[in-house]
């Protein structure tokens, strides 16, 4: 999902009190041809620069490198469940992909 601009005609949609993520956010691993392999997450609505932050918060909770790939947010090794915990107390759903 890119940055774009999101509509919804739910008039309830962003105010207090409702849900953060119209839809839980995607988790997912997978290997490349070289390295221990990639963990996404994706389908995370927010500003860029909140993404930013919420990705070094994450890295120095977790210990591993990551990037922001088109929209997604990426971790270097196996972080699945270590991250589905830190998103949940963070008050997003998940869904786990493969």
């Amino acid at each position: 999902m890119s940055d774009d601009i999101i509509y919804s005609p739910d008039h309830q949609w962003g105010k207090k009190g409702t849900p953060r993520q119209p839809e839980p956010v995607r988790l997912s691993f997978g290997r490349g041809s070289k390295g221990s392999g990639i963990t996404r997450v994706e389908r995370l609505v927010m500003h860029p620069t909140l993404k930013d932050k919420l990705l070094a918060q994450l890295k120095k909770k977790l210990g591993c490198g990551g990037t922001i790939k088109d929209g997604a947010l990426e971790f270097q090794g196996e972080q699945c469940d270590k991250l589905e915990k830190e998103l949940v107390t963070l008050g997003y759903k998940v869904k786990r992909i493969g």
